[in-house]
Order: structure tokens, then C-alpha cells, then sequence
């Protein structure tokens, strides 16, 4: 039997590439010499994609193929695919939700800590060999602190459980109040940024949030704030929160997330008040090996007729009539 065609739009961990090609015939977008004619020759034969976010999936790349019926995303958050239009044009489009709640959740509050204590700071400065020379100076702490939350989905819930063990005062921003949860709800994010010294982002990114936290949230978030991002990099204006941090306009930072990764901008890196990560909210083996058999779950079940494990909000399935 002719296996289906499927265009991996670039590279993936191996397990995903040893497992689709038992189903499908593979097709390697980035080993391409050339690309152009490489997808004009594929065009009428493809019916899956399996994608991450280094190629956007727009409608230039999937409108190309008039066969394709499915983008099987790794991760949880899938703004690089205009799933929007997939879903208007017949493609339903899956990511990997739930699997790796629990680590990011972990990385957010060792982020947190670390940036609170300036443990990354503290590890340095012993390096140096400085603590002969005195001890380290005392830092901030998470007892006074009151978390706000932007973004309480999945991640955000399983962040906020963890901050509960702190005693940590909780509230949260998003689209809507959740009448389950036993947090404040801010309708306006500045609002929120003004009554907290810790905004906690876990939102995902596209359109509807681009450069939400600008600087006017910045500035509501006052001279004792900070700023964790392990969302979305595109969520924060980016430049305004170098400026903000420049001028102590808050305190400090924790990001595991940037705008145009994995550039980060240098007048971040050269600052020693902030702690960095480089995007590794869900990187452990165990994570990203059921993040990947996810990917390869979704595909499979959808070449056996029936239909994809975690469709995303905007391709239900089945099809909504």
C-alpha cells in the first residue's frame, strides 16, 4: 500500500521522524537544495504536515498544497500556524496540550525563585570568589509578594497550585472570569499590574495578545515589580521592557521567552538584575519525548479514520456544520 504523503516542514526530534515514516512518506522541507521547486513537485500529493515553530505555517505555504487535511504541531503553543485559516479551509491543526503542563509550571517557579533570590546571581558570585571577601547581600523574597497571573489556562492553574504552597496571594488576567477558580479576576491588565508585584505570564502568543504587557503595564507594575515570561515572547513589548528595566521603572525580570529567538536583545544579556533562560520551560527528556509521541499520536489516529487526538480551538473536531 502507498503510504500518504506528508511534508516535515523542518527538523524534528528522531523519534518523530522514525515514527511518521512508518506511516507516511516523508518529505524533509529543510534538506531541500531547492525549496521552490522542491514544494511545487509535493503539491499535489500532500495531506499532512508535521511542523514546530521554526517555518510559519501560512496561508502561502498551506495554501500550496490543496490536499493537505492536517498540521501535526509540536508543542503546546502553535501561533507560527494560522490556524484560523486552516480551520476555514478544511485543515484541522493539532499541538501538544496537558503533557508538559506540569514542567513549565515547575521551570515558571524556578524562575521565579531565582530571580526573587538572585540564585543564578548568587551561584556567580561565588565563582568569583568574592563571598571571601564578604557575603552576598540580602535579596528580595517571595513573602510579600502578591502573584498576578496572565494567562490561568492549563499552565497557569498548574502554576498557581504550586504558588498556593507559598502562601503567595494569587490573582489573574485573561479573555474571561473562570467561575471555578478561587482567585480574583481583572477584567483590565493594568488594573491587575498595579495591585501586584509579580506578573507571572503564561499566555500564548498571537494576534490577540502581541505586545499586551506594553508600557503602561510596566509602568502600573511600579519600581518593586517583576516581570516572569515563560508564555510567549511576542506577548511583551519587548523594547519598552528593556527601557524599563533600564530605567528601574521595575525592579526585575525572569524571561524564558523572547520576541525573535533565539536572538536575544544584548542590552538584556549585559544586564545582571535579570535572570535568562534559554526557552526551556518544557525542556526535560521525559517531557519532550511525550510531546513527541503526541505529534505522532495525532497523525496516526487521523490516518486511521479517526480523527485527531488534540485538535485546537480554532479546527474542532468533528467539524463544526
Amino acid at each position: 500500500m502507498t503510504k500518504p504523503d506528508l511534508l516535515m516542514t523542518g527538523p524534528m526530534m528522531q523519534t518523530i521522524q522514525d515514527q511518521i515514516a512508518q506511516r507516511f512518506t516523508v518529505h524533509k522541507l529543510w534538506e531541500a537544495a531547492d525549496k521552490e521547486a522542491f514544494l511545487r513537485q509535493l503539491a499535489p500529493s500532500v495531506v499532512a504536515f508535521a511542523s514546530g515553530s521554526h517555518v510559519p505555517c501560512d496561508p502561502a505555504l498551506m495554501g500550496r498544497f490543496p490536499g493537505l487535511k492536517i498540521v501535526s504541531s509540536f508543542g503546546v503553543g502553535y501561533d507560527h500556524v494560522d490556524a484560523a485559516w486552516a480551520g476555514q479551509n478544511g485543515i484541522v491543526v493539532t499541538n501538544t496540550p496537558d503533557v508538559l503542563n506540569e514542567e513549565v509550571a515547575d521551570t515558571a517557579l524556578g524562575l521565579l525563585l531565582c530571580t526573587m533570590r538572585q540564585l543564578p546571581q548568587t551561584d556567580r558570585y561565588l565563582r568569583a570568589g568574592k563571598w571571601l571577601e564578604k557575603p552576598y547581600p540580602l535579596t528580595g523574597t517571595l513573602r510579600d509578594r502578591k502573584v498576578g497571573i496572565l494567562g490561568l489556562g492549563r499552565i497557569g492553574k498548574a502554576v498557581a497550585r504550586r504558588l498556593e504552597a507559598f502562601n503567595v496571594p494569587i490573582v489573574y488576567h485573561g479573555r474571561s472570569e473562570q467561575k471555578d477558580v478561587p482567585y480574583r479576576y481583572y477584567a483590565s491588565l493594568v488594573e491587575m499590574a498595579r495591585d501586584v508585584n509579580v506578573l507571572l505570564i503564561v499566555a500564548p502568543g498571537g494576534a490577540a495578545t502581541n505586545k499586551i504587557v506594553n508600557r503602561e503595564v510596566l509602568e502600573a507594575l511600579g519600581p518593586d515589580g517583576v516581570l516572569i515570561n515563560v508564555g510567549r515572547g511576542s506577548v511583551v513589548d519587548e523594547a519598552a521592557l528593556v527601557e524599563a528595566l533600564k530605567a528601574k521603572t521595575i525592579l526585575s525580570a525572569g524571561l524564558d521567552v523572547f520576541e525573535d529567538e533565539p536572538r536575544v536583545p544584548a542590552e538584556l544579556v549585559a544586564m545582571d538584575h535579570v535572570v535568562l533562560f534559554p526557552h526551556v520551560g518544557s525542556a526535560s527528556v521525559y517531557t519532550r519525548n511525550a510531546m513527541a509521541q503526541l505529534v505522532v499520536d495525532n497523525l496516526v489516529s487521523w490516518a486511521d479514520g479517526k480523527g485527531p487526538l488534540t485538535p485546537v480551538a480554532e479546527t474542532p473536531w468533528p467539524p463544526r456544520m
